[in-house]
């Protein structure tokens, strides 16, 4: 199961930290923990993703931005995200893959005013 917080409204170069905690085991056996968002009508986009073995994988529009890491010791990932920007705003979820499934959290919703 996967629960994420911190999502809310901030103005825009404003920073959030999203945290996404995860049960039924240890995330540093799960391969990828990842943060898609969607806005309503549109598809869900990955924005980073962190591998197990330490790597992490930015979409363009979040490089430089917006860093993801994990926490094996405490079962959590973090989204970190600066000078947020008004075409952030959308729901953010956590999600892990792991020998081809994936897992889904409820999403949390991020404002970003201009």
């Amino acid at each position: 199961q996967l629960v994420e917080s911190g999502g809310g409204l901030v103005q825009a170069g404003g920073s959030l930290r999203l945290s996404c905690l995860v049960s039924g085991g240890s995330i540093a056996n799960i391969d990828i923990m990842r943060w898609f968002r969607q806005v309503p009508g549109g598809p869900r986009d990955r924005v980073a993703s962190a591998i197990s073995d330490g790597s992490t994988d930015y979409r363009d529009f979040a490089k430089g931005r917006f860093s993801i890491s994990r926490d094996n010791a405490k079962n959590m990932v973090y989204l970190q995200m600066n000078n947020l920007k008004p075409e952030d705003t959308a729901v953010y979820y956590c999600n892990s893959l792991h020998w081809g499934t994936n897992t889904w959290g409820q999403g949390t919703q991020v404002t970003v005013s201009s």
